[in-house]
C-alpha cells in the first residue's frame, strides 16, 4: 500500500496531476522536482529568487559577470534539494534519508556546479547517482535541473 500526504508550504509540489511524492513501504519516492515556485508562479532564475543567506551560501560573488554565468543553475540547484530536504521533513524523515538521486540537466556542463551545492545538502556520503542529459523534456528553456529522490524512510 502506498500513501501521500498534503502539500505543505516549502515542499514539493505538482505543477500537474501527479503526486508530489508517495510511500510504499518504509520507501519514498519522490517526483522530479523542479526550480518553480508554484505559490508565486515563478521560475527560479538566479541568486534574487532564493534566500540572501542560501546565495551567499552557495557562491554568490557580487560580480556581474559571475554571478550572471553561474547564478542560475547554482540557484536552482539549492532550490530543488531545499525541496526534496522539506518534502521529506514534511514526510517525518530527512535529506540523509535519501539513498538514490536521478538527476536531469539540460546541459552536462553545469554538473560541476550542481555537484558543489549538492555537497551542501550531503555532506558524508552521497547517495547512489544517475546524471543525464535532456533536451526537450524539461517545461521551459530556463529550466536547467530537475531532480528526483527515493529515500528509505522506516515506518515507526
Amino acid at each position: 500500500m502506498s500513501t501521500s500526504a498534503p502539500t505543505t508550504p516549502g515542499m514539493a509540489q505538482p505543477l500537474a496531476r501527479y503526486a508530489a511524492w508517495r510511500r510504499a513501504g518504509d520507501m519514498v519516492f519522490l517526483s522530479g522536482i523542479i526550480a518553480v515556485d508554484p505559490v508565486a508562479s515563478r521560475i527560479v532564475r538566479g541568486y534574487a529568487d532564493i534566500p540572501d543567506e542560501a546565495a551567499t551560501l552557495i557562491g554568490r560573488t557580487g560580480e556581474f559577470s559571475s554571478d550572471i554565468k553561474e547564478g542560475p543553475i547554482l540557484a536552482q540547484s539549492w532550490y530543488v534539494l531545499d525541496r526534496i530536504r522539506q518534502t521529506l521533513e514534511a514526510a517525518g524523515g530527512q535529506i540523509s534519508d535519501v539513498i538514490k538521486l536521478v538527476q536531469y540537466f539540460k546541459n552536462l556542463d553545469h554538473f560541476p556546479q550542481y555537484s558543489r551545492v549538492r555537497k551542501l545538502f550531503f555532506p558524508g556520503e552521497p547517495p547512489a547517482s544517475t546524471v543525464v542529459q535532456v533536451s526537450a523534456m524539461l517545461p521551459t528553456p530556463d529550466i536547467l535541473i530537475e531532480v528526483e529522490a527515493t529515500a528509505w524512510l522506516p515506518q515507526r
